[in-house]
């Protein structure tokens, strides 16, 4: 695998779960600020289509298979990362799996697969990575959680507790980073234009978003598009050192509001 040549100017950066969505949005705008982007995902061919587009823009990018289920892999992307990259700067920590189900609906196995993901395989990737940061004290790692985690929704069990679970983990990893010159940073998106529960059946889609109607969670119909996002991550990672965002959550701005009929009525009435 090619190696980019080192240039000390430059933030070499990690993303995970790059193959749609706000992975992909994340790795194309970190690239077009110069960063040299590693993007990781299982399906890497997706990746590999977004690498190919950054380069073909002058950017500097590169595929490398990842699943966070397997911590074999995790290993394996990670010295894949350091190999290509060098020092890794930027890790935004993004990739993760929703499923749709309420608590008693939902088994151990489905359970424990969307834990394994979003929190387990994160910690491998976290504890692959961050070591080398830590040590020389500096870097920036960017953990994209939801809105689920401030807010929790009906019939999302797994989806809601690993969401929660992962906030409380990186709230410990703030506390144990202070100090180091690593910043650690909460990136909680609201609903937003991905292709995350696409694969839903289409009636368990239906039964979930009347449970949020319900509930109050669904106050108008506007998502973010993933870019609005990605320029959110590339503004936490760029602040001079001395600043940190601890937590930033985005929500969809809403439909701008019809004017109100501001005619004048004649006071003396029709003639």
């Amino acid at each position: 695998m090619a190696k980019f040549p080192p240039n000390p100017t430059l933030r070499p950066a990690i993303v995970t779960g790059a193959s749609s969505g706000i992975g992909r949005a994340t790795a194309i705008a970190l690239a077009a600020l110069g960063h040299p982007v590693v993007l990781g995902a299982r399906r890497v061919s997706e990746c590999e289509d977004a690498a190919a587009a950054i380069r073909a823009e002058g950017g500097e990018a590169v595929a490398i298979h990842l699943d966070l289920a397997d911590e074999e892999s995790v290993a394996r992307f990670a010295a894949a990362a350091v190999d290509t990259l060098g020092a890794v700067e930027i890790v935004v920590s993004n990739a993760a799996q929703n499923m749709a189900g309420a608590v008693l609906d939902t088994d151990a196995a489905s359970l424990e697969a969307v834990l394994g993901v979003n929190v387990i395989g994160t910690h491998h990737l976290v504890r692959a990575l961050l070591p080398d940061m830590v040590t020389r004290q500096r870097g920036d790692v960017v953990f994209v959680t939801s809105d689920v985690a401030e807010r929790p929704r009906p019939a999302m069990a797994a989806y809601v507790t690993s969401k929660w679970g992962l906030e409380g983990y990186v709230r410990s990893l703030q506390m144990e980073l202070e100090g180091s010159g690593v910043r650690a940073t909460i990136l909680r998106p609201g609903p937003t234009l991905t292709g995350m529960g696409m694969d839903w059946d289409p009636d368990v889609t239906g039964l979930v978003i009347e449970e949020w109607e319900r509930w109050g969670f669904a106050r108008h119909a506007n998502f973010m598009r993933p870019a609005g996002v990605a320029q959110a991550i590339c503004a936490a990672v760029s602040l001079p050192r001395g600043t940190h965002a601890t937590v930033i959550e985005l929500q969809p701005e809403a439909p701008i509001a019809a004017p109100a009929d501001t005619a004048e009525t004649d006071p003396g009435g029709a003639s």
